[in-house]
């Protein structure tokens, strides 16, 4: 479904982020990249839907090139990407029901998210997302008077507005309390199991990685540095492979 290859970006600064990064991901596969801060793990998930250019390398969805996509094929590849962020990435003056129909944006005329027109089936959707989610109370609230938990929910149901063949989620857990942080990465485990939905899950703390991954890769310093089950990460962690701290 996804194969990378040979992927590395240098910043402007000078900053190795990615150096020579290669796997393929199957469909239906929940992929954890582990990391500490400064991996690469972020930059390597903007790459893949070209928030990032990259310096090197290619990325393919399915037979379809990603790295030197038009920007008229790169919108059509990005309908089935979606993008859950650290931040929640929401516009916060904005209600609740409206972040989540920005997931549409895609797919229609430019036009429609100037005036803030969605068309009815899309709102029904949105609300049956909300729902779905425990939030279809919450619609006509500011985003901003939610807790974080509640606004990355907001956030994944965004995502499923769009249909996804493929969610990456950017360290998604890592400003929520743990309670919270279970419930959501348990969300994005029904999505995988129950939707088929095929998930890249960016995460620094490896006993999630091992609860939630059918498989893990470890990025360290921009090269990867393992790719295995998450039932032998423990033995490739005391071989220092990756670093917890």
């Amino acid at each position: 479904m996804l194969k990378i290859e040979n992927l590395s970006k240098t910043y402007a600064n000078g900053t190795q982020a990615l150096k020579g990064v290669s796997f393929n991901v199957q469909a239906g596969e929940f992929v954890v990249i582990l990391g500490k801060s400064g991996s690469g793990k972020s930059t390597l998930l903007r790459c893949i839907n070209r928030l990032v250019e990259p310096t090197g390398g290619r990325i393919f969805m399915g037979e379809q090139e990603v790295t030197g996509a038009s920007p008229r094929q790169l919108r059509r590849l990005r309908r089935k990407i979606g993008m859950i962020f650290q931040q929640y990435n929401l516009v916060t003056r904005l209600s609740v029901l409206t972040n989540v129909l920005t997931g549409r944006l895609g797919f229609l005329a430019s036009w429609t998210g100037c005036i803030n027109y969605f068309p009815h089936d899309s709102v029904l959707q949105a609300q049956d997302k909300l729902q779905a989610l425990g939030l279809d109370e919450k619609g006509g609230q500011r985003a901003d008077t939610l807790s974080g938990g509640q606004q990355q929910r907001v956030g994944i149901a965004r995502v499923l507005m769009q249909h996804p063949e493929i969610i990456l989620a950017d360290e998604p857990v890592s400003s929520l309390d743990p309670v919270t942080s279970i419930s959501i990465m348990d969300i994005l485990r029904d999505i995988n199991k129950k939707e088929g939905v095929t998930i890249l899950c960016n995460l620094h703390l490896p006993e999630l990685a091992r609860e939630y991954g059918d498989r893990v890769l470890a990025l360290k310093d921009g090269q990867m540095v393992y790719d295995g089950g998450p039932e032998n990460l423990d033995q490739a962690m005391a071989g220092k492979i990756y670093a917890t701290n």
